[in-house]
């Protein structure tokens, strides 16, 4: 997409999230205590400068993340039943929702786990390398840390148009680690297995400073990798039993902090 046309979007946008605030602040709709919430960034907007910068993680965080939490609870409004299920649940057992429902819950959902793991797989300033565990495994599965980046890189250079892509652990094979790549709002939970790291692929979180230099984007990427929070989410995947698996994920969220 021409750079003028991707900035003409995202004044758009940002106009309407200013809106929305200033509605917010002003009392003319308060929010249900079932709703779901945008999540609060763990660090500033700038903070990840100038790997990412300020401007584009204040409109994904506000513009696309927000959207898909306002949409998740507009569809849910006329569904009481479904109200209090977290997100991660309503992602994994979409199926299960009324038909006229499923494809806009999951995808809303989808993109508000997504998103939330992807805040919390950065931090300000990274942290260091892989250690312990962590570290032994991705030393197994691809011989060193310098591997998996490149292909990292090559597998997030694949992704056709909007997606994602993965570190994650696998439920077979020993608990193996391995790259995917996914399109849309799709997560490695529904295909059982365990993220661990994850980038954002889609244009709106690298086009205003690194244009169509995706290569670019996801090599900058490494510098404000959260490894420590990273490690956490591979060494308690062990503990999550079968059960509470296919019904939260595993707890991924609330695991990762």
């Amino acid at each position: 997409m021409p750079r003028t046309q991707l900035q003409e979007r995202f004044d758009r946008a940002r106009k309407v999230a200013a809106a929305s605030r200033r509605a917010s602040v002003e009392g003319r709709s308060a929010p249900a205590p079932w709703r779901h919430t945008l999540p609060p960034l763990p660090y500033a907007y700038a903070a990840l400068e100038p790997y990412i910068d300020a401007r584009t993680m204040r409109l994904h965080h506000e513009m696309h993340h927000a959207g898909y939490v306002a949409k998740l609870n507009r569809v849910l409004e006329p569904y009481p039943k479904y109200r209090d299920r977290t997100a991660e649940w309503l992602l994994l057992n979409s199926s299960e929702l009324p038909q006229e429902i499923s494809n806009a819950v999951r995808d809303s959902a989808g993109g508000h786990v997504n998103h939330s793991l992807f805040w919390l797989s950065m931090s300000a300033g990274g942290s260091g390398s892989p250690a312990g565990p962590l570290a032994a495994a991705i030393d197994r599965d691809f011989g060193g840390l310098e591997q998996l980046k490149v292909r990292f890189a090559e597998v997030g250079e694949q992704v056709s148009g909007s997606g994602w892509v993965w570190l994650a652990r696998t439920r077979e094979n020993g608990g193996r680690l391995a790259i995917y790549a996914s399109s849309g709002h799709d997560n490695p939970m529904l295909h059982g297995h365990v993220p661990v790291l994850v980038n954002d692929v889609w244009e709106h979180a690298y086009y205003l400073k690194y244009e169509n230099r995706r290569r670019a984007y996801l090599q900058a990427w490494w510098s404000v990798v959260d490894w420590a929070a990273a490690a956490r989410r591979f060494e308690q995947s062990d503990d999550s039993g079968e059960q509470d698996w296919e019904g939260e994920g595993g707890r991924v969220l609330s695991s990762a902090t």
